[in-house]
């Protein structure tokens, strides 16, 4: 399936949009209040030690301190460890504090970016990436990409890299895009990572915590680097600064795909040439059309993601099974593509339409395995449980579409919902009784109760709930004023007593 990278610049915002197959795969953003931090390897301080978490909050130089779990700390990585530490068998996992005190400087990268209210997820195995290898400084081993399948070309990369990792006594890991690649450019990407780590190593004696040692390409040349492969037939740069640096940086480390590289220079924005900003909007959309009929809704919460398989009034054939098969089917292929565009990770929860027969919920599985194998995101995928779901899982290491382009309502904070207008009625009458019983009918002569609240809720009190105010107003002998203010919602309202002292 061929591949097309298109990139948009501006002063305030870098775009790079994946396009296969004639459709948005992936939305990479950087804004300039906001770039990634993810693969920035920082001199950190620790400021806390939770042991009850057995974590410990380090700070990097970011808005908040990041989190470093103890499974991700390897200790030969710290500076001042506890020698003991470092003999404890693996069976007995050492604790937080045999590892790490307060004040201690460790060295560290982040692994995720931070996501709401948390911080950065850090480890102290540190990975460095190039193009076709990944340098890992303190392991002794050669890892091939899983999806490198064809063992002649596991063996080949095993043979050629072995002898770089003895002789320089640190690990490499071989990429996917490694596959076919010559020694002399294999070579050519360790000895740059060498070079790389060597000046990690050299700031590290006159840096002080925290500090920054190594920071991650720009959006676009890391994009390039990871996204780039022989798929590839066009890259569009619609900024000229950009397309020379681009330039520059692909004459190094990517010359056989300079000839792919182009600078567009349409009158016709590049995003709208391609239709990438009404993909994004659609991706913001909860619910996603499917070609048949039928529908996925989409729903991320901060604990995982729901989609729901609905046929929508989609009907095929004279069979039910049969129509449910292929809205499952089709749902299945294009899952996989939307967890991709709008970047959800995490716990992911698939319920697809029950189906009777064995082999049509093994060949939706297939199909949704078979999208997924296309996903440069780490993921695992379950079979049916009993309940007919799909439970999966996709890492992720920046936030999601929604979270990069949207925020919270300020009106119902993010629920989705707002309480009705008759429940805010019914709220507000059960106020009035409480307040007068407590207090108001000490006060003299009859009350008068002012109600602040929105334009629905006091339109519903002088139609559908003016028999119930009126009952009220009787029952205390008070009269009830209202006042409408644009800016309350409904849910939230205001009461005060004529003499304005607060009820």
């Amino acid at each position: 399936m061929s591949e097309e990278l298109l990139i948009n610049v501006n002063s305030f915002e870098t775009r790079v949009a994946l396009i296969a197959g004639g459709a948005l795969q992936e939305i990479h953003m950087a804004r300039s209040s906001g770039y990634s931090a993810t693969g920035n390897i920082y001199l950190g301080k620790v400021v806390r030690i939770v042991p009850g978490m057995q974590a410990a909050f380090v700070d990097v130089g970011l808005e908040r301190p990041g989190f470093l779990h103890v499974s991700d700390i390897q200790s030969s990585l710290l500076i001042s460890a506890n020698d003991a530490a470092h003999d404890t068998p693996n069976k007995n996992r050492p604790t937080i504090r045999s590892l790490l005190h307060d004040g201690q400087t460790v060295l560290v990268q982040v692994v995720k970016d931070p996501l709401g209210t948390k911080g950065p997820r850090l480890t102290t195995r540190i990975a460095i990436a190039a193009k076709f290898l990944v340098l890992t400084p303190y392991e002794n081993h050669v890892g091939i990409s899983q999806r490198i399948e064809d063992e002649g070309q596991r063996a080949r990369l095993y043979k050629s890299l072995r002898p770089l990792v003895e002789t320089t006594n640190t690990g490499v890991i071989a990429r996917t895009l490694s596959e076919g690649a010559e020694e002399r450019v294999l070579l050519e990407d360790f000895e740059l990572l060498q070079r790389v780590w060597s000046n990690i190593q050299l700031d590290l004696k006159t840096l002080q915590a925290p500090n920054a040692v190594y920071t991650e390409l720009p959006i676009q040349n890391r994009l390039i680097r990871d996204l780039v492969g022989k798929a590839t037939t066009r890259i569009a740069v619609d900024d000229q600064v950009t397309f020379q640096r681009i330039q520059e940086y692909m004459q190094t480390y990517a010359p056989e795909y300079l000839p792919r590289l182009f600078s567009y220079q349409d009158d016709v924005p590049i995003f709208e040439r391609y239709a990438v900003d009404g993909e994004i909007a659609r991706a913001l959309a909860p619910t996603v059309r499917l070609q048949s009929g039928g529908s996925l809704v989409i729903e991320q919460t901060e604990a995982l993601v729901s989609i729901d398989v609905n046929t929508s009034g989609f009907v095929s054939g004279i069979d039910l099974e049969e129509t449910v098969f292929k809205t499952n089917l089709e749902a299945a292929q294009s899952i996989p593509r939307q967890l991709r565009l709008r970047n959800l990770g995490g716990i992911i929860v698939i319920d697809f339409i029950d189906m009777l027969e064995a082999k049509h919920r093994q060949q939706v599985l297939q199909a949704l395995q078979q999208g997924l194998e296309l996903d440069p995101c780490k993921t695992f995928c379950d079979d049916f449980s009993q309940l007919g779901l799909v439970l999966m899982s996709r890492k992720r290491t920046r936030k999601s579409l929604e979270q990069t382009v949207c925020e919270p309502c300020d009106k119902c904070l993010g629920t989705g919902s707002l309480v009705s207008a008759e429940s805010t009625c019914m709220e507000i009458l059960r106020e009035i009784f409480a307040r007068y019983s407590l207090s108001d009918k000490q006060v003299a002569g009859p009350g008068e109760y002012v109600v602040t609240a929105s334009e629905a809720v006091i339109e519903r009190f002088l139609d559908e709930d003016a028999k119930f105010l009126a009952q009220v107003s009787a029952t205390l002998n008070c009269s009830i004023k209202f006042q409408t203010d644009p800016a309350v919602v409904s849910g939230n309202f205001d009461i005060r007593f004529s003499d304005n002292s607060s009820l």
